[in-house]
């Protein structure tokens, strides 16, 4: 956005000996914190951050800007900070901090905003912002208090970090950062989340605890509240030591090992013919107690709630928001921290006879591993499926052989969210696989991908998109070019929108003319933005092009030429009789239009 260039307010530091932005700039380094993503403003904001050797990632767009913070905070743990203007600038903050609401995801939005004797009077740029953040944010402050600055930043950090974690917005009139501030002697000192770990009620997790003990086939469903609470070692813990089979929604893929005995894999909606978890449906189907852990069991989750059992089964339910346990489904209440609550549900665990569970395990990893097994037979056509244009399932499978557990995969909301949860393996538990399923808005992808990479600059990131989706941030390639973040993009161009052309033809018969688009090069805008790029339509030649790419050093583009027909294994979707290239067959080619 354009700077506020019509104002007439005089900026000035009047040589006092801290303003109120240094002090701002000294608390988030006191913190820990040492990116902002931002694109200069508020101003005297950044310079004093850059002052205190906190880094400026720059982006193009806000809307980018705001991913880009919550993509690193995901990964790193750590709140993730966004700074921009006021008005038109503030408005695209909207979609991210919605994501980040939704997702509980803990992002500080630092925005400018008028000068107080402007204020309410039609000011460039003026807009409610309060109105604006009030349904995408926890908290909205307004810091005009020269002498409470740093308390009310951090009363707003808190906020973003303690409870079910999520966005905050704090707005900076121009005129105030100039002033003197007061700092805090010994003030907030933490950037981490959870702030808090409250335990569950020690009751509640006795019984829960019985319960699994005495269960003849329970299931651990973990959301992505596991990774947010760093919950993944205790939780393969209580996979191991209680013998307790683990599936995941799509946020929590990665909790647990899934090469593991006792690991199902993707329980979702995904789960129809072709899937690698299609069998485990028959373990949930016949599960008598259920345990979800950090999940909302929201529509996606749950096979628009028909995935999991209404009868002959019990659930529990941990997660650190009461409103959301026991939501959808009744449940024994663990309200508390993912990680602490199952930490005590170990200790109560192994505070008792586990000798049955042990028991049982050899027939629930017998079933497990056979079901793994044969559906990864009934899949083989399309993992090695040697068809040009190239299936998505092909692609996956050639970048899973080439990643390893520490890669972190980032994937743009859509058909590249369930072709990477479905079909790329978690290899440790605590592995990486992020998503942008709080709202699941396109356009997220390389944004997300570009935060996690400035979080983990060491780390191996993919970031895999469609075509639709990358066209809502082609101009993030000059950001990865420019600050050298060395992620490896994987463009899957089918020239369509195919969730929602497929979504038509499944649902109406037809489709609108809004969904096929012309097959732009993207090899060529990558290029044109300093990013290396190569096309590729053998798939033959994948593996070698992911190789190339990840190990380079330097931010890359692989675009493959991929099947318009071709669509993941969603489960309402089984047996349609309007849809192509049908994964159900074991034919390569299925069904024709």
């Amino acid at each position: 956005m354009l700077p506020d260039i019509m104002s007439t307010e005089t900026q000035q530091v009047n040589g006092l000996t801290q303003t109120v932005a240094e002090v701002i700039a000294a608390s988030l380094k006191r913190r820990g914190i040492r990116n902002i993503f931002g694109q200069s403003l508020p101003s005297e904001l950044i310079l004093a951050a850059e002052k205190e050797g906190i880094r400026q990632v720059v982006y193009r767009t806000e809307n980018a800007g705001g991913a880009m913070a919550d993509g690193f905070a995901r990964a790193s743990g750590t709140i993730g900070v966004v700074a921009a203007q006021n008005g038109p600038a503030a408005t695209l903050l909207v979609p991210p901090l919605a994501e980040a609401m939704k997702a509980s995801i803990p992002v500080l939005a630092l925005l400018q905003e008028v000068p107080r004797k402007s204020r309410d009077r039609n000011a460039f740029q003026e807009i409610d912002h309060v109105e604006l953040f009030g349904a995408c944010s926890k908290r909205v402050s307004l810091l005009d208090c020269p002498e409470r600055i740093e308390e009310d930043l951090d009363l707003a950090i808190v906020e973003a970090l303690s409870g079910r974690p999520g966005p905050v917005v704090v707005l900076l009139p121009r005129d105030v950062l100039s002033m003197e501030g007061a700092s805090v002697e010994g003030g907030g000192s933490s950037a981490e989340f959870p702030l808090d770990r409250p335990r569950p009620d020690a009751a509640s997790v006795a019984v829960a605890a019985e319960m699994l003990r005495g269960a003849a086939r329970p299931l651990i469903i973990a959301g992505g509240g596991v990774h947010a609470s760093g919950g993944t070692e205790a939780l393969a813990e209580l996979q191991e030591i209680a013998s307790i089979p683990v599936g995941t929604t799509t946020m929590g893929k990665g909790s647990v090992d899934e090469r593991h005995e006792l690991s199902l894999g993707m329980i979702t909606s995904f789960m129809g013919a072709g899937s690698l978890s299609r069998r485990m449906g028959e373990y949930v189907a016949d599960a008598d107690v259920i345990m979800f852990v950090g999940s909302r069991t929201n529509e996606n989750g749950t096979d628009a709630w028909t995935l999991f059992p209404e009868d002959g089964c019990s659930y529990i339910h941990l997660d650190m928001d009461p409103v959301e346990v026991g939501r959808n489904y009744p449940s024994v209440r663990l309200v508390g921290d993912a990680r602490a609550g199952i930490e005590a549900l170990l200790d109560a665990l192994k505070d008792g006879d586990l000798a049955t569970r042990g028991e049982r395990r050899p027939q629930l990893a017998s079933f497990i591993v056979s079901a793994r097994r044969r559906d990864r037979v009934s899949a083989a056509h399309l993992l090695s499926a040697p068809d040009s244009p190239i299936r998505p399932e092909r692609v996956m499978a050639e970048l899973d052989k080439v990643g390893d557990s520490q890669t972190i995969y980032v994937a743009d909301a859509s058909y590249s969210t369930i072709w990477v949860a479905a079909y790329l393996t978690a290899r440790r538990a605590g592995q990486r696989f992020i998503t942008p399923r709080g709202l699941a808005g396109l356009g997220w992808g390389l944004p997300l991908a570009v935060g996690v990479q400035a979080s983990e600059p060491e780390s191996k990131v993919v970031c895999i998109v469609g075509d639709g989706g990358f066209a809502h941030c082609w101009s993030e390639l000059e950001t990865i070019a420019r600050e050298q973040l060395p992620v490896t993009i994987v463009v899957l161009n089918n020239a369509i929108l195919g969730f929602q052309k497929h979504a038509e033809l499944h649902k109406l018969g037809a489709h609108t003319t809004a969904v096929d688009h012309s097959r732009i090069d993207h090899c060529a805008i990558a290029r044109a933005c300093g990013v290396a790029a190569e096309l590729v339509s053998d798939p033959e030649e994948l593996e070698g092009a992911f190789v190339r790419n990840l190990n380079s050093g330097r931010p890359g583009l692989v675009e493959v030429d991929t099947d318009a027909r071709a669509y993941p294994p969603i489960k309402a979707w089984d047996d349609s009789p309007t849809l192509w290239a049908n994964p159900r067959s074991a034919e390569p080619n299925g069904k024709a239009a």
